[in-house]
């Protein structure tokens, strides 16, 4: 039996419906952003993030309004920065870091009857969502935006430790008008590395995060004290330590 030429192929697929060619396209070109955002996510399990969406989201809004680009950053390992400032920002942002999978389901539920009564609207964001809404995505509320939150969420916690999570976490968290990364912070505002903070520092700032470029850690208002103050507490019923080997349990 004689074998169909190249010739007779293309033919062949030249006469497939539109629409069959359309939807090999698209599943194409899904299964290329399939592959290319794991890759990424795989690439970042071992290098440091060079530069986050946030990081030049806030560059172009400095453009806009006439300042000065301002982008402080300096990268470092999760054993230069101070088990302090790590189990900081644990009490203060996801006290249930070590146990869940990238979702505090019981946190999401409460914000949404929360928001539901129509209050102050409540995030439930936990620091594996923050990180790869930081690290690979835009800024908004979109369900678009949403669903990709999901789904890098969930794939640094099957690619990544979590102790990746957290070093690239406070490696490219805001902490300031242009300011990014525990080290650059511990610098600017103590005058000292990251591994240096005390506890007292290390609760300051993680108190500011909820929006960096308003509460300062050299002037704080009464609200970052007030939450510097609650961290520390929550620090003392902690130990005082970040185990990553022994994580609490949490009912």
């Amino acid at each position: 039996m004689a074998k169909k030429s190249p010739r007779s192929k293309s033919k062949s697929s030249a006469k497939r419906p539109w629409y069959k060619r359309l939807l090999r396209t698209f599943f194409m070109f899904v299964f290329g952003l399939f592959v290319l955002s794991v890759s990424i996510v795989v690439l970042y399990r071992f290098v440091p993030v060079p530069v986050t969406i946030l990081q030049l989201t806030r560059c172009v809004e400095q453009f806009e309004n006439d300042k000065p680009i301002r982008l402080k950053k300096h990268w470092v390992s999760l054993a230069e920065i101070s088990n302090k400032i790590q189990l900081a920002v644990v009490c203060s942002e996801d006290q249930k870091f070590l146990n869940h999978n990238g979702f505090d389901v019981e946190a999401i539920e409460k914000a949404i009857e929360h928001n539901r009564k129509g209050k102050r609207v409540r995030g439930a964001s936990t620091i594996s969502q923050q990180t790869a809404k930081n690290v690979f995505l835009w800024q908004g509320r979109t369900w678009i935006r949403k669903g990709l939150e999901v789904y890098f969420t969930s794939l640094i916690e099957l690619i990544w430790s979590k102790e990746r999570i957290m070093e690239v976490y406070l490696n490219v968290i805001e902490m300031g008008d242009g300011i990014y990364g525990a080290e650059m912070v511990s610098q600017i505002y103590f005058k000292k590395s990251a591994s240096e903070l005390s506890t007292a520092e290390a609760a300051l700032l993680a108190s500011i995060l909820p929006n960096p470029r308003i509460y300062s850690a050299t002037n704080p208002s009464s609200y970052p004290r007030g939450r510097q103050t609650w961290t520390m507490t929550q620090m003392m019923h902690w130990g005082g330590k970040l185990d990553y080997e022994n994580p609490p349990s949490h009912k």
